[in-house]
């Protein structure tokens, strides 16, 4: 299952994501987006967990905790479009 997870501070790095989630389950991966012009983070990341049940119970747990000052959102990851 794949999870957004949103509203991340910018100096985060995908190791701490994964420390996060790893409580919860097994990860998979972890992609934190960055901008292609300023190559800087563009304060979401995506999360591949294993196991569903981990993942849902990780999303109820993480969404809206505080994160280095801000409250991160977390929750099932929408499918990508095809354009």
């Amino acid at each position: 299952m794949t999870i957004y997870v949103g509203n991340i501070p910018y100096s985060m790095k995908e190791a701490e994501i994964e420390q996060f989630f790893s409580e919860y389950g097994t990860v998979l991966s972890v992609k934190i987006i960055i901008d292609k012009f300023t190559k800087r983070s563009k304060g979401y990341a995506f999360v591949e967990m294993k196991d569903e049940s981990q993942a849902q119970s990780a999303i109820e747990s993480l969404n809206g905790k505080e994160v280095q000052g801000r409250s991160i959102k977390v929750s099932k990851a929408n499918p990508r479009k095809e354009e």
